[in-house]
């Protein structure tokens, strides 16, 4: 049974990764664990950027953005001289375990201290959704909300001027940020890496329901596919409407995490603990059917995660 365990965010931050790092602090404290908060990833891990945790080192961080345990990239640890002096530093500290809250790069690290002996376990934390073995992250739905948001915005001023505007939403390398948003904003065209795309079919279509009095428009791209000023030129010169780009960018992992990833957050980080306790690790924790479950670390990182193509044809039916 674990007696001592840590826990640390890792990778790009997510809203609700105050939620899971709260869930597992008072959860093992309820368990008479101790826990120690690793600050700044596995970068805190190697240099000694430590703190007791107790219940009142989580209270009132719930509803807040962002990751009380700051994180950071740790390029140190991709090799093994790195993942042993971290293996070093939990022998140190008296760990029995940690739960890493990140994305992919964040559990390979967690399955190389699991193979040097330290038991991880992975919680999904990031606004990408890009993790092959869970249906959700901690951080997308929010993410999702914040761009839905912005984006009803930037369609008040397009009306306006008659404008067409693209705008490129994060994802990382995957467009399930994209093709959601794009439904929930009622977009006229979603661009994804996962999809292929033909700007001459969409400005045809722009100018056919021109013709029936439409003045405006509005595109929405992935930030994986990385050709939106191409994208936004190109539909200009195409369709002979002003095209205006806007990059929401960070925005998007920051404010108060919804209902959503709140409680999910709150779920995974509860059996994290649990599956630490029994001595269990190598594993990430995840939502399948939308249910909690647990996979072993190797077998989620060889995993491939199907894009949501009835999405798109949802889309493209009710669009234009």
């Amino acid at each position: 049974m674990a007696k001592k365990i840590g826990v640390l965010t890792s990778g790009g931050d997510a809203p609700g990764m105050n939620a899971a790092v709260r869930a597992v602090c008072r959860s093992a404290l309820q368990k008479g664990m101790e826990v120690v908060g690793i600050r700044r990833g596995y970068n805190g891990l190697l240099n000694g950027d430590y703190i007791e945790m107790n219940a009142k080192s989580v209270s009132g961080i719930i509803q807040r953005g962002g990751t009380c345990l700051y994180t950071a990239r740790c390029p140190e640890f991709r090799d093994l001289a790195g993942v042993q002096k971290g293996r070093d530093k939990c022998l140190e500290l008296g760990l029995d375990g940690i739960v890493v809250i990140g994305g992919d790069g964040s559990f390979r690290g967690a399955a190389d201290l699991s193979a040097q002996g330290i038991p991880c376990i992975g919680v999904p934390g990031t606004i990408d959704n890009d993790i092959s073995c869970t249906e959700y992250t901690i951080g997308y739905d929010t993410a999702m909300n914040t761009a839905m948001e912005m984006i009803d915005k930037i369609r008040d001023t397009t009306e306006s001027h008659d404008r067409c505007s693209i705008v490129e939403v994060m994802g990382r390398n995957a467009g399930y940020i994209a093709i959601n948003v794009g439904i929930a904003v009622g977009a006229e065209a979603v661009i994804t890496p996962e999809e292929d795309y033909d700007l001459n079919a969409i400005a045809g279509k722009m100018q056919k329901v021109m013709k029936s009095g439409k003045t405006h428009f509005l595109i929405v791209v992935a930030e994986g596919v990385g050709k939106t000023d191409y994208i936004t030129k190109t539909i200009n010169e195409l369709t002979g409407i002003e095209t205006r780009a806007t990059i929401l960018g960070h925005v998007q992992r920051g404010g108060s995490p919804t209902v959503r990833d709140r409680v999910i957050a709150t779920q995974m980080g509860y059996h994290a603990v649990e599956l630490l306790e029994q001595g269990i690790g190598n594993r990430v924790v995840g939502m399948k059917n939308g249910k909690i479950y647990d996979v072993d670390i190797q077998e989620a990182l060889s995993m491939k995660k199907p894009f949501e193509d009835e999405l798109y044809k949802i889309l493209n039916e009710t669009a234009f």
